[in-house]
């Protein structure tokens, strides 16, 4: 399986709702890098997964719907514990719907799957993967 990855930040706010989270159920911020990681058996015709330049810009762009933003207040996500998995889940759904509307031209219609890791830190991530 051939892969490339591609990666960019983000800057939330959010809170969590339940006892499970303690203190992060107060209103929080969290910096997340943001690594999405294309798979396919085999090169396309050109001899690459995906054209890294397209991935790289799609990838900001979804980002940028979400940075700055308090998660808490986007329709998207009312009354969800937008959790590091949670996100990880929703920029991979972003991502796919990009791939199948040719964002990222017609050699990543030959995809088979996609994963998406936040990092939260240097010593936590959460990860999504994801067939395409």
């Amino acid at each position: 399986m051939f892969s490339i990855t591609v990666r960019d930040h983000m800057m939330v706010a959010h809170s969590f709702r339940g006892e499970i989270f303690g203190p992060a159920q107060r209103l929080h911020g969290a910096t997340f890098v943001v690594d999405v990681t294309f798979r396919r058996a085999e090169l396309d015709v050109d001899n690459v997964v995906v054209d890294i330049g397209r991935a790289g810009v799609e990838l900001g762009s979804v980002l940028g719907e979400l940075n700055y933003r308090n998660l808490d207040d986007a329709p998207a996500f009312a009354e969800v514990n937008t959790t590091t998995e949670f996100l990880a889940k929703a920029v991979a759904d972003r991502i796919a719907d990009r791939v199948r509307a040719g964002a990222l031209g017609k050699g990543a219609l030959g995809l088979d799957s996609i994963a998406v890791t936040l990092h939260e830190s240097h010593i936590a991530w959460a990860s999504y993967e994801r067939p395409l």
